[in-house]
């Protein structure tokens, strides 16, 4: 009897707590007046830097890496509604980033960012640490194999043939057919805050889980 091929995409998926997230935020300042300006935006990066200095460890965290952007200055004259061009203004601006591995820091993070009156919190990335991320990228990659599997032997018995041999597996659109899908990819996660504005005190931030999808193509050879 000859090899009946089977060829299917098996995919797999899974939901993960992040364990790190990654803020950035930007400190800026304007004014007529181009010493002044400066000289906010520095003091106000030097309590920033400060609070983070006071936090950071590489080990242990809460604060496992941080870094700061140079301060930049521009200057420009804008246009009324009328317009008129308007006197000079300076405008001093840096931004900066924070790997915080201890979450449950976080929230006080965000309150001493959100209290400084030239900040902006630009955004949250929520992630897994590294080792969990390559641990559970091979769960899901496994789990997609395993999809595939199970298909190929469901295809085979409803034809009534017997067990599947595989003989190919790649990633998605590499066996030459015309599949869809992608590698295992990382979405990222949407940030929550509780208690609404951003500004104010006691903020609580509640991530949503991490979704890592995996997808394989697959041939078989059934009898």
């Amino acid at each position: 009897m000859p090899e009946t091929i089977i060829t299917v995409q098996g995919s797999a998926r899974g939901e993960y707590a992040p364990e790190r997230a990654v803020l950035t935020f930007t400190l800026a300042g304007d004014g007529p007046e181009r010493e002044p300006v400066v000289a906010d935006v520095a003091a106000a990066l030097e309590r920033i830097s400060a609070v983070l200095r006071d936090h950071h460890d590489p080990q242990t965290g809460p604060v496992a890496a941080w870094s700061t952007d140079r301060v930049s200055v521009a200057g420009q004259r804008p246009w009324s509604s009328t317009g008129e061009q308007l006197p000079l203004v300076h405008r001093a601006s840096v931004g900066g980033r924070a790997t915080v591995s201890g979450l449950d820091a976080l929230p006080a993070l965000v309150d001493a960012l959100a209290a400084e009156p030239l900040a902006t919190i630009d955004g949250i990335e929520w992630m897994l640490g590294e080792g969990r991320r390559t641990a559970v990228l091979t769960e899901v990659r496994s789990r997609a194999v395993k999809d595939a599997v199970t298909k190929a032997t469901v295809f085979a018995q409803s034809i009534g043939l017997g067990s599947v041999t595989a003989l190919a597996l790649a990633d998605p659109g590499m066996l030459g057919d015309q599949g869809q899908g992608e590698g295992p990819t990382p979405h990222l996660s949407r940030i929550t805050m509780m208690g609404g504005d951003p500004r104010s005190p006691g903020i609580s931030l509640r991530p949503e889980p991490i979704v890592i999808e995996a997808a394989v193509d697959a041939r078989f050879a059934a009898r």
